[in-house]
């Protein structure tokens, strides 16, 4: 299967370890702005965090996704949610729109596209988990390992996994 492709998983595993290290920094510094980036080797952090904070945090991360903490792996700001919301959104907002010629149909048309766009709103907020949960991460760590993780600059660090 695709999402069974080395690459792919591998960025996979990386990113739900990613959302469950955001997670686990987010209840010790819950006024502290973070974001990540995941890649087959590991995962980009950004933040004012120490490196020595993110190393137990994504440690403990990992042992837990590994324990069965699979809830770990979803993560409300994922760009996956803000993805499909915005697709979807402006997909079913085009729908009644499509194939109009006249500006005035378009006017009187809006309406009925904000309708829409509501009813997209709606429909992706358990669908963006749901894509998180079955295609974006992957919970099961397998024998991912945290290799390193670096300082780019003040406010970004570099977790490599392998």
């Amino acid at each position: 299967m695709l999402l069974r492709l080395p690459l792919i998983l591998e960025t996979r595993r990386n990113h739900a370890l990613e959302h469950a290290t955001i997670h686990l920094l987010s209840r010790q510094r819950p006024n502290t702005r973070m974001a990540g980036h995941s890649n087959p080797t590991g995962f980009y952090l950004l933040g004012d965090l120490t490196a020595q904070e993110i190393w137990e945090a994504v440690t403990e991360a990992r042992e837990r996704l590994n324990s069965g903490e699979s809830g770990l792996a979803i993560h409300p700001g994922c760009g996956t949610n803000l993805a499909t919301t915005a697709l979807l959104s402006a997909t079913l907002a085009w729908l009644p729109l499509r194939g109009t010629k006249s500006t005035l149909w378009r006017f009187l048309l809006i309406p009925f596209a904000l309708i829409f766009a509501l009813i997209g709103y709606q429909l992706s907020k358990p669908l963006g988990p749901w894509l998180q949960q079955h295609i974006t991460t992957e919970a099961h760590l397998g024998h991912l390992r945290i290799v390193d993780i670096l300082r780019v600059r003040a406010g970004v660090h570099r977790i490599i996994t392998k």
